[in-house]
């Protein structure tokens, strides 16, 4: 069934509030590009529903401001998987 396009970025929008999902999740969740839910969440929500667009705007800030603290784990942890890899053989 396809929805509408203010539909589908209440939905997204909504997704990301109750699970504080980045747009790279919810783009996997939705099986959507990343393009796609960004240019939703960022400028058609704001037409279609503004009270939502201002709380999902607030959760996209946080993640904005914790992108650096994941893209570090992520190092370490493919670091860690080398070191261990390295060392079974």
């Amino acid at each position: 069934m396809r929805e509408t396009v203010s539909e589908r970025a209440r939905v997204l929008g909504e997704y990301i509030i109750e699970t504080g999902a980045t747009v790279r999740a919810a783009s996997k969740v939705f099986k959507i590009s990343k393009s796609t839910v960004h240019k939703d969440i960022t400028e058609r929500l704001k037409y279609a529903s503004p009270g939502l667009y201002i709380e999902v705007k607030q959760v996209l800030e946080k993640n904005k401001q914790e992108r650096h603290i994941r893209g570090g784990m992520a190092t370490r942890a493919k670091c860690l998987k080398k070191k261990a890899e390295k060392q079974k053989k």
